[in-house]
């Protein structure tokens, strides 16, 4: 079916007609026949075959016509930044001749923009859970308003643990029979299948190839290589496939990281993408690769999830993914839109037990091919270690910003610029600044000197006779300190040298102005003086 035949309004018909759409694709063709007439659809079906065009269709043309529901608002709630993003440039396309305005908003970034456009009363508001609830507790965004609800990627929402907010969301609303809801996922599980049915208005069921998981216009191969010739046999399948463009999934940041690096440094134009990067950064990167900019780009499974890049050759699963429908979702990044592709594994020691939950899955086995020796090349980046550039404040948590710091000196804390926190009952004694040693120093020396007056020089003290005397003690010799003592004592003190005992073997005499000193006075032997 065409679309000229849903009898669209005309200004969105121009829109569709700028996208490129012509003739419905399957999803859209049995979701129109109920989504249009107002009604609610739970739908599943396979990514890349046109889920996002229906509900922004539908929108589009309620607002255009009236519709069934009074709320002129619509809210998409999507997993992830990059998603809601690309659901507003696509709304923006196929919106582009009728007046609405349409926002995204997420975290990562400040709120001000966002804000000045809810109060522009935006009419198409695209964004991650959190943010939304943030400014729905801000009180900028009134959930009681929101006539269309349309949460896509259900199940993607409820595997981050998004469950609760999304059902806090649906309680703020108003009922399912004042509102139209719409519910899109690549599974309907049991937790998609309870919110449609205890949150919506009777749900109209779609299933598209409910038995295929994957599109058959996407071809399958997998490698079996070790660790440590996976670089080089990624380097030698570029070679052979000479992709115009390729997206590569790695499982960890680090090895997202590397890769990149690697390639760059064997002539590819690469970067990664993780959620290590700031979210400017992150979108800068996926503009540049949707745009051609940059044809190589190695990610986590924060790009696997409803981004939509057109005509992407190849993906490379450089890492199997521990959850099997990741794989799914990683691999329906290309032959989107009816269109076909190649996804590539590579299946080294560490990975390869995902291999049978991915192949129960998907209810097919991926057909395997043998590396030969010439498919291997030389990595010109072996041996040299690549460190990873931060993308932010958000890269790394305090506790670890501490440890590589800890590394970097060798162990040594390293010197801390600001003041002692106040609770510190074990911290080491407080070292004074250069500015609180000078204020004590001017404490100390008295109130300012007043101007055309001088303050007068105090004279140094003389100290006591017995301070004198205990002085000159210190300094004299042992015949002075004799003397000192017969004054002291009278006549009848004298002085018997006892000679030293004796000292073992391998032990240094100890040097000492005498061995010992023993004073009788007045018949009485007194030892110590």
């Amino acid at each position: 079916m065409k679309f000229s035949a849903l009898n669209l309004n005309e200004n969105l018909m121009k829109g569709i007609r700028d996208a490129g759409f012509s003739k419905c694709m399957p999803v859209q063709e049995q979701t129109f026949v109920h989504t249009l007439k107002g009604k609610d659809v739970a739908v599943q079906s396979q990514t890349g075959t046109g889920k996002t065009a229906v509900f922004l269709i539908t929108i589009f043309q309620h607002f255009s016509s009236g519709g069934p529901v009074k709320l002129k608002k619509a809210l998409i709630i999507a997993p992830t930044r990059e998603l809601a993003v690309q659901i507003e440039k696509e709304a923006k396309l196929l919106g582009k001749h009728l007046d609405f305005t349409i926002g995204s908003f997420y975290g990562g970034v400040g709120y001000y923009h966002q804000e000045q456009l809810l109060k522009k009363d935006v009419d198409i508001i695209v964004g991650t859970p959190g943010r939304l609830l943030d400014l729905n507790q801000k009180g900028l965004l009134d959930f009681k308003k929101i006539g269309y609800f349309i949460i896509d990627e259900a199940d993607r929402l409820f595997d981050m643990g998004f469950l609760p907010d999304i059902k806090r969301f649906l309680r703020k609303m108003v009922p399912s029979s004042k509102r139209q809801t719409m519910l899109f996922s690549a599974t309907l599980d049991s937790n998609t299948r309870n919110v449609a049915y205890e949150y919506m208005n009777n749900p109209v069921k779609i299933e598209i190839s409910p038995d295929q998981v994957t599109v058959d216009t996407i071809t399958q191969e997998i490698y079996h290589v070790s660790k440590k010739e996976k670089l080089n046999l990624l380097l030698g399948l570029l070679k052979k496939e000479m992709p115009k463009n390729a997206l590569i999934f790695t499982n960890m940041k680090t090895t997202a990281a590397k890769v990149a690096k690697h390639l760059e440094y064997n002539g590819y134009k690469c970067l990664h993408i993780s959620g290590d990067l700031t979210q400017k950064k992150r979108l800068n990167i996926m503009e540049n690769f949707k745009a051609g900019n940059l044809p190589f780009l190695v990610a986590t499974d924060v790009a696997a999830r409803g981004l939509h890049i057109d005509d992407l050759e190849l993906i490379i699963n450089y890492d199997l993914p521990g959850d099997y429908e990741n794989y799914v979702h990683r691999i329906g990044r290309t032959a989107r839109a009816g269109k076909s592709g190649k996804a590539i594994a590579l299946a080294c020691e560490d990975y390869v037990y995902n291999l049978e939950a991915i192949e129960e899955f998907i209810d097919m086995k991926v057909p395997v091919k043998y590396a030969e020796d010439d498919l291997f090349e030389v990595d010109k980046g072996a041996g040299k270690v690549f460190i990873p550039k931060r993308g932010g404040d958000r890269s790394r948590s305090p506790r670890a910003r501490e440890k590589s710091a800890h590394r970097k000196t060798g162990g040594k804390p390293r010197k801390k610029t600001g003041s002692a926190p106040h609770s510190a009952p074990h911290s080491a004694p407080h070292k004074k600044s250069h500015r609180e040693d000078k204020q004590e120093q001017v404490k100390s020396a008295g109130p300012p000197m007043v101007k055309g007056h001088r303050r007068k020089k105090s004279k140094p003290k003389t100290p006591s006779p017995a301070v004198q005397r205990q002085a000159a003690r210190k300094r004299g010799t042992l015949e002075d300190r004799l003397e000192y003592y017969r004054k002291k004592y009278g006549d009848n003190f004298r002085v018997a040298a006892e000679p030293a005992p004796a000292v073992p073997k391998g032990k240094p005499e100890k040097k000492s102005l005498f061995k010992k000193i023993s004073t009788v006075f007045k018949g009485k032997k007194q030892k110590g003086i």
